[in-house]
């Protein structure tokens, strides 16, 4: 008899037990640690810059959704590393998210370099929506398929690329033989080859002082950049070629997704959109201002007849296409908008 009440017994601290496990894992998961996830960004934390408008917008519409359980943390000025070595640690998992211009990731994935040929989208603004419909989806299959990694959305660069130098550039003709830093990526230097410029590929930190001695007779980059560089004190002339308009891109691993709990990825995704509406419909202003603090402090701009420079590029097209088939549609949809 006493066998049975010490079974009994037991057998009810045995439910009180079972119930205080099961009350405890109901609080862990109502009480999941928060997600932490890293960006890295090349560009410093400015109220100017494409990078920071973008991820500003994006955290704080994130954390009125969802609160403290997603928290992004943003990491400028590559304090990260590179952004040569970043896109290799977003794809392996060692760093979760970046944002930058698309053109790096033409290092993985050569298909992506579409979006640096030369007067493919006439202005940020027709890019938006090209990106967001049939053509982005190729180019998101491709971040995905040839690198592992997916595309959270696209964003604008502040303005169009133009040819800021010591003279005016706004010809072929007098574009001619310039020697103009480029971005060292492939069709970049391929658009200037063609658009009659010396392309000289160096790192951005350099082109001050290559302006001063003379190493290089200008620059291509979008106006505040260059306001931001100070390029104006040797440089007095932007011929407003805007002959790139390729977009900045945000992009997170596989893991670093897979982080994100599923309750919460569809505010995730929404944030992203909605930081991405965001940013664009600042860029123009942002781009006008900086344009109009550069002709105040000196610098002459100058209107361009982009359709001449525009059929010396468009081979690039052809050529590019043929050497990566599956950016035929890319190419296809951006000529059909």
């Amino acid at each position: 008899m006493k066998d049975i009440r010490l079974t009994r017994r037991a057998f009810g601290l045995g439910l009180a037990g079972a119930g205080t496990f099961a009350i405890i894992g109901r609080a862990t998961r109502a009480e999941a640690a928060p997600i932490s996830l890293r960006m890295s960004s090349s560009l410093p934390a400015d109220p100017n810059s494409a990078h920071w408008l973008w991820y500003d917008r994006f955290q704080s519409g994130l954390k009125n959704k969802v609160g403290d359980a997603v928290e992004i943390k943003y990491f400028p000025d590559n304090q990260l590393g590179k952004e040569a070595d970043i896109v290799g640690q977003v794809k392996l998992g060692i760093v979760d998210m970046m944002i930058s211009g698309s053109s790096i990731w033409g290092t993985l994935a050569p298909e992506i370099g579409v979006l640096d040929l030369g007067y493919l989208f006439n202005s940020m603004d027709a890019a938006g929506p090209v990106l967001d419909g049939s053509a982005g989806k190729v180019l998101n299959g491709i971040f995905a398929d040839k690198i592992g990694v997916e595309v959270v959305s696209w964003a604008y660069s502040l303005g169009g690329r133009n040819v800021t130098a010591r003279q005016p550039a706004n010809t072929p003709e007098l574009l001619k033989g310039q020697k103009i830093r480029v971005l060292p990526v492939a069709n970049f230097v391929a658009t200037l080859k063609a658009m009659g410029a010396s392309p000289t590929p160096m790192s951005l930190g350099e082109v001050y002082t290559a302006l001063q001695t003379g190493v290089i007779d200008g620059l291509e980059h979008d106006a505040p950049t260059v306001l931001a560089l100070k390029c104006y004190e040797v440089a007095k002339h932007i011929s407003l070629t805007q002959h790139i308009c390729n977009p900045q891109t945000i992009v997170i691993g596989r893991r670093a997704l897979s982080k994100v709990p599923a309750e919460h990825l569809p505010a995730f995704r929404e944030a992203a959109a909605e930081a991405s509406a965001f940013q664009r419909s600042k860029a123009n202003e942002i781009e006008a201002t900086a344009l109009a603090k550069l002709r105040s402090n000196g610098v002459t701009t100058h209107e361009v007849d982009r359709a001449a420079f525009k059929q010396l590029v468009m081979p690039l097209w052809d050529e590019f296409a043929k050497t990566y088939p599956s950016t035929k549609p890319v190419l296809e949809s951006i000529t059909r908008a």
